[in-house]
């Protein structure tokens, strides 16, 4: 076993040797020293190597010799490095953290980059690996922090590290800047401790982020493999469906010369999606673009700034609203499904939208009796479109859209075709129901509201159009 003496050396030749004494007397092994005297003259940090006897026989014996105060500091020293802002006071907030975690500084050393930043490395005497690992949270909110050396035999401190250094590996596989790196670092422990209620193990939570940021970024550029779809509807509208490997469907809808758009996609796909939809749409880039989102969750609303109108329930207007402002948008003020929703923004590259062309069809904020209920009808290019919203099973704002002419019933992620998931698609869609515990708000819920879709539809083919997976000819 390992165990860090806190000494107070005495101020004389030999001190140093007459510590060594005592623990080579007893048989152990020193494994590491910190002394800074520009720091404080008398501390030093031994660390020492041996069996609980031995560590027990030369805290006697240091005792003894005047080396160890009354009541003898057991812990051991972790070394940090932090990255500072080069301007003055940036250390000012990482002393004051130290301080109020009433941490002593066995070392401290500083390093000046000649650009933005600078590097202090510090040595941290730990009693407590659960203080450091709490330390070690609300330090990576105020910088980035890494850890150079650590006792490995501390779970805790080994957890903290790992999710840190995992944090920084991530970070750069999605080119994140040092605020988000620092919110996924937040995110992440959040989920680790939500899970870690359900026993599920800490590893695992970074397992299934490490997927979603690979799973990402593995399928940019050439290897984006979407499956596209064309279909009919019974009076002459043409549906194309466009399943990215990751995130909702998109879905266009062609009625006399003119183009509707359903959702959008992930923002970090923009490049792939435009260049898919150039390909598709005639005169993509000269056409006045209008959608409708079918709920306001990241993976439909990523790229809403490629349309020139959008419309939506008064539930989703107001839930992108409160993000236009910075605020937890509806999906967000789940305390369970947060720490998801602000990593899946981060990894995708999410940015707030503006709102300005984004109209209201029909809904309110406040809540209703049906399970499906009538809110407006949308209108466009000779297309009919009724407006169902949902109570709220999947998320606030969810709605249906049904233009009964055609038999199309555009149901976003109340209704899916799970079955006919890509296997990119299918890979990806493993991921949000372990972090978020459940992508519904309410999966009970959830469940009445198919089962109210299916009694509304009736018994008639219908084109299901879905927010994943392949469109369905079903019979309901």
């Amino acid at each position: 076993m390992k165990q860090t003496f806190t000494t107070t050396m005495p101020d004389r030749v030999g001190a140093f040797l007459g510590a060594s004494k005592c623990i080579s007397n007893m048989g152990a092994n020193i494994t590491r020293v910190s002394y800074n005297k520009a720091i404080d003259m008398h501390m030093l940090f031994i660390e020492v190597d041996g069996t609980a006897e031995q560590i027990a026989g030369i805290a006697t014996l240091l005792k003894a010799q005047g080396y160890l105060p009354e009541n003898p500091q057991q812990g051991s020293v972790m070394m940090l490095e932090f990255r500072l802002r080069d301007q003055s006071g940036a250390l000012l907030p990482v002393l004051e953290l130290i301080d109020q975690f009433h941490f002593n500084i066995s070392y401290i050393s500083s390093q000046e980059t000649g650009g933005k930043h600078q590097y202090f490395k510090m040595g941290l005497f730990v009693e407590d690996s659960e203080a450091i690992s709490c330390f070690m949270r609300e330090v990576s909110q105020l910088c980035r922090v890494k850890v150079v050396a650590y006792d490995k035999s501390e779970k805790n401190l080994d957890n903290t590290v790992f999710y840190l250094n995992f944090a920084h590996e991530v970070a750069k596989k999605a080119s994140l800047c040092e605020n988000d790196e620092q919110q996924l670092i937040v995110n992440a422990n959040l989920v680790m401790q939500l899970l870690d209620e359900r026993n599920n193990p800490p590893y695992k939570t970074f397992e299934y982020i490490g997927r979603f940021a690979e799973h990402l970024y593995e399928h940019k550029d050439q290897a984006f493999d979407a499956r596209i779809s064309e279909h009919m509807g019974k009076n002459g509208a043409k549906i194309t469906v466009i399943e990215p490997p990751a995130g909702c469907n998109l879905i266009i809808v062609e009625k006399n010369d003119q183009v509707l758009f359903v959702d959008s996609g992930f923002a970090c796909y923009r490049d792939e999606i435009l260049g898919i939809l150039g390909k598709l749409v005639t005169d993509f880039d000269q056409k006045t673009k209008t959608a409708i989102i079918t709920h306001a969750d990241v993976d439909h609303c990523g790229l809403l700034d490629l349309y020139d109108e959008v419309y939506m329930s008064e539930k989703c207007y107001q839930s992108l609203l409160l993000e236009s402002k910075h605020l937890r948008d509806y999906r967000q003020q789940n305390p369970i499904h947060a720490p998801y929703v602000v990593i899946s923004k981060l990894l995708s590259a999410y940015r707030p939208p503006t709102v300005d062309q984004f109209h209201v069809v029909g809904g309110s904020v406040d809540g209703q009796t049906e399970l499906l209920e009538y809110i407006g009808l949308f209108e466009f290019a000779g297309l009919h479109f009724d407006m169902y919203e949902g109570c709220g099973g999947h998320v606030a704002g969810e709605t249906i859209w049904i233009e009964w002419n055609e038999r199309i019933a555009i149901t976003g992620d109340l209704f899916l075709n799970i079955k006919g998931f890509t296997k990119s698609q299918a890979v990806f869609n493993q991921i949000a129901p372990f972090l978020m515990t459940s992508v519904d708000t309410d999966s009970k819920l959830a469940a009445r509201e198919r089962e109210a879709l299916s009694q509304l539809l009736g018994e008639d083919e219908w084109l299901i159009l879905g927010g994943h997976g392949a469109a369905m000819k079903k019979t309901m």
